[in-house]
């Protein structure tokens, strides 16, 4: 059970009473009348083979407030996708597969990268902006959450309270962001977040003094989250990292676009727990350590737009900065798993601050080397007004692969 501390810049809504799922339930159908809501799951194959979606999926079943649920599939053959069909065709809520390697929106792909628009990797975030594409093509939700596919203790209270703040027609909030506590299998878990995002803004603050964007970002108790909730207005202007930048991508550009008391931070789980990438200290291009780099690559760039001027010296004394904070989070970490009865290895939590320490000058030398990069993909506004008929193309592809494929 969470306190009703407000910390930082933007509300947080704490679950201070463990209040009775159907209750919400009932309330959330009553704001749906007003403000549909839609699901949207980024999804890869392979993970319908797994132990997490199926039960996330027979879970869905039982949730009558959601009026559609869009999917987005990667990695998937022709068989693949008949497959995934068959898969969600339990839910009773209108949904739709985007089948993102299928020939018809891989020529709408095609169309774009034609005008410089399309995303220009594979990824969580090329997903997530072909589904939320397909949101506004469908124009039929006004509230839309978003959660990850691979979430083992998955239950309906998570999207539940999720959405609840986007979906309550007499809240203002137009984006809300989910936080948990990383905690299952008797181990504190979420090292990206608590030994890289943490240590790293406090450090950042102590460099660059009070910049109101560290403090923004500070406020989030969990800002790698999957989970995240918003009005449809958002989708339109929101520019979406293709990277694993995405969590903080998004982040930034609410931030940009809206005032911070239309952004708010929501409980929606004791515990929390989905599948763990590797550390890889050896593979700058996979697990942990591109990840890590990535997400400094975007704190760097978005520095940048404020006015932050970033060298090689600069970054140097951003990892001993760090360096030291993170250190000193172990042992307080490791204090908080005694306390609780749970278990947490100082050793592997050292090797991780050391690959990230190294990776502060890693993103570094890339941001410098390469300034102008751009890894976001253009908003849905750009797209529209370079094409027109975007959304009748998103439309028409998923409608036709559902046909043939559907009575396949």
């Amino acid at each position: 059970m969470g306190d009703f501390y407000q910390n930082g810049i933007i509300t947080t809504l704490h679950n201070l009473s463990d209040r009775p799922l159907p209750d919400i339930e009932r309330e959330l159908r009553d704001f749906s009348r007003e403000r549909p809501i839609a699901l949207v799951l980024p999804a890869l194959f392979s993970e319908l083979q797994a132990e997490a979606l199926p039960h996330i999926v027979s879970c869905l079943a039982e949730v009558d407030y959601v009026g559609e649920i869009i999917i987005g599939l990667d990695r998937a053959s022709a068989e693949d996708y008949q497959a995934a069909l068959e898969f969600f065709a339990r839910l009773p809520q209108p949904h739709r597969v985007l089948w993102n390697d299928g020939p018809r929106l891989r020529g709408v792909d095609e169309a774009l990268q034609r005008e410089s628009l399309a995303p220009r990797e594979m990824g969580k975030g090329r997903n997530v902006w072909y589904c939320l594409g397909y949101v506004l093509a469908a124009g039929n939700a006004e509230a839309i959450a978003l959660h990850d596919c691979d979430i083992r203790t998955y239950d309906r209270s998570l999207l539940a309270r999720l959405v609840y703040p986007v979906a309550n027609p007499s809240f203002s909030y137009e984006f809300c962001k989910g936080f948990y506590a990383r905690v299952a299998d008797g181990k504190i878990n979420g090292r990206v977040s608590r030994l890289l995002m943490t240590p790293l803004l406090r450090s950042l603050k102590k460099i660059f003094g009070h910049l109101e964007y560290l403090e923004y970002l500070d406020s989030y108790r969990y800002p790698l989250a999957g989970e995240f909730s918003m009005r449809r207005d958002v989708i339109k202007d929101l520019r979406i990292p293709s990277d694993w930048g995405l969590e903080i991508g998004v982040l930034s550009e609410v931030h940009r676009n809206f005032s911070t008391n239309r952004l708010c931070q929501v409980d929606i789980a004791d515990r929390y727990d989905h599948k763990h990438q590797p550390l890889s200290p050896f593979n700058d291009e996979g697990g942990l350590s591109k990840m890590s780099i990535d997400i400094l690559k975007a704190v760097y760039r978005k520095l940048a737009t404020h006015g932050v001027v970033l060298s090689r010296e600069t970054f140097r004394s951003i990892k001993a900065s760090y360096f030291r904070i993170a250190l000193d989070f172990i042992e307080t970490y490791h204090n908080d798993a005694l306390i609780n009865g749970l278990h947490l290895d100082i050793h592997r939590e050292e090797q991780a601050v050391e690959l990230f320490a190294g990776n502060i000058m890693k993103a570094g030398d890339a941001f410098l080397e390469n300034p102008m990069e751009t890894p976001f993909i253009p908003s849905w506004n750009r797209v529209r007004s370079a094409m027109p008929d975007v959304f009748d193309r998103i439309r028409d592809a998923v409608d036709e692969d559902h046909a043939q494929f559907g009575t396949a």
